[in-house]
């Protein structure tokens, strides 16, 4: 099998996908193989920019615009949704390349700078219809709830995506598939994604007649909001016309607060992402009827019997802009520790999709199960859990064993042995506190 390497781009190439200024020249490719991995490329540009907004933030506002809590749980959000990335293609392009095969009916010159404006738009549309129907099919905002559970908006909030939502929104592109080459749809589905990232910040206000034709932070800003005027508006990719045309467009008014209307109050990236679904699955035992229990699905999140397909505006529990985010007390050495610990995740998750191309299907298993118990494992010590030392206890181990026989790297060779010291110490440490635990609930 063929090893096809991901092409870097330049670092005026990098800044300028951010923004999707990227000319159609510099990004036609003949086949999707020779598409880059842009968001993983984009990385160090996330990383850079969300350094930025914390320095700005300091001084404009003298406090940091991200909380160790709420960022973490964002991040490993972005982290876990990537993952299924090292084993195979997106469904968005695996079903979209098959459709292609299969069913065109009119191949479009994969080289011309009309292909490329008309994919620009037909994935900014495509995506509009993914993102409102995200909040207006209950099993679809299942996945998508995750993205609006931060009651913070910062650029952490972009990458707080979700793990299952890319197995629903594939069937919104298709009818591309039909006469666009799905090199030139591999490259704006990226973009599309990436413009998306620099809009969720508060720094940024009124952009003057941008305003009218671009998605920015202040219309998405609204979009991210549970105040009553903010609910269900500006669903815009890239482009905010589509909620001017179709009736969804709000603009920015008073004071927005952020995150869902009922707002899950935990930090654990598992809880975050699945929570929804439970809740869709206990609803549906509890509501007679098959076409009621139909209608828990398909229809609105507040959707119930006798209400609108939507459910009742009336039911929302009301804003009084005095709502404090969700944010219990954490010692300072417990946010450090989390910190480092996430730092050294994203090193083993930087090599592996370096790697990926030569590691062995059971190597990459491994890793994407260590760094999903990672990421579980800080969010059990960022909420406080009573057995979050067991678990983290048992994670170092496992880090111990897995570090030892090959299976996770350290993206610099001499970081190996302080590694293993680090976290010799700290499955010491953590055994200690679990003992203590076990004996204490065994006395009470």
């Amino acid at each position: 099998m063929a090893v096809h390497e991901n092409p870097a781009v330049s670092l005026s190439q990098g800044i300028r996908m951010m923004f999707y200024v990227m000319t159609p020249n510099e990004t036609a490719f003949r086949n999707e193989e020779e598409v880059p991995d842009y968001v993983q490329q984009a990385t160090p540009l996330f990383i850079g920019m969300l350094v930025l907004e914390f320095l700005l933030s300091w001084v404009k506002n003298g406090r940091a615009a991200i909380r160790v809590n709420d960022g973490i749980t964002s991040l490993s959000a972005g982290v876990l949704s990537r993952l299924p990335g090292v084993l195979a293609k997106s469904v968005e392009l695996s079903t979209y390349i098959y459709v292609w095969n299969n069913y065109r009916l009119l191949e479009l010159p994969w080289d011309s700078p009309w292909t490329w404006w008309l994919t620009f738009l037909g994935v900014d549309f495509g995506y509009y219809w993914v993102h409102r129907l995200s909040h207006e099919v209950n099993i679809m905002w299942a996945a998508h709830q995750v993205h609006h559970s931060s009651e913070d908006y910062n650029l952490t909030t972009a990458l707080r995506q979700s793990l299952t939502q890319q197995y629903a929104s594939w069937l919104f592109y298709l009818p591309m598939a039909l006469l666009v080459p799905p090199s030139v749809f591999a490259v704006h589905l990226q973009f599309n994604l990436l413009y998306q990232f620099w809009i969720h910040t508060e720094l940024v206000s009124n952009l003057g007649p941008v305003e009218l034709v671009m998605n920015t932070p202040s219309h998405h800003r609204v979009h991210h909001g549970r105040n009553s005027y903010c609910i269900d508006k500006n669903y815009a990719g890239t482009l905010i016309i589509w909620d001017r045309i179709f009736g969804t467009f709000a603009p920015e008014r008073e004071k927005v607060i952020y995150g869902l209307t009922h707002p899950i109050n935990t930090f654990e990236v598992l809880w975050v992402q699945f929570q929804h679904y439970v809740h869709i699955w206990n609803t549906l035992w509890d509501t007679p009827g098959i076409t009621n229990k139909l209608s828990v699905i398909f229809k609105g999140p507040g959707w119930g019997p006798g209400k609108p397909r939507l459910g009742l505006p009336e039911e929302l529990p009301e804003i009084t802009g005095k709502e404090v985010p969700h944010n219990p007390s954490i010692p300072v050495a417990l946010q450090a520790y989390v910190m480092l610990q996430f730092l050294l995740m994203l090193g083993i998750y930087h090599e592996m999709f370096a790697t990926k191309a030569i590691l062995s299907q059971i190597t990459l298993l491994l890793r994407i199960g260590y760094i999903t118990l990672t990421l579980t494992c800080l969010g059990f010590l960022i909420d406080q859990r009573p057995d979050a030392a067991i678990w983290e206890s048992i994670r170092c181990l496992t880090f111990l064993a897995f570090h030892r026989f090959g299976y996770v790297k350290m993206v610099f060779a001499s970081l190996a042995i302080p590694t293993e010291m680090l976290f010799l110490l700290c499955t010491v440490y953590w055994g200690s506190l679990s003992r203590q635990a076990v004996a204490k609930a065994k006395h009470h």
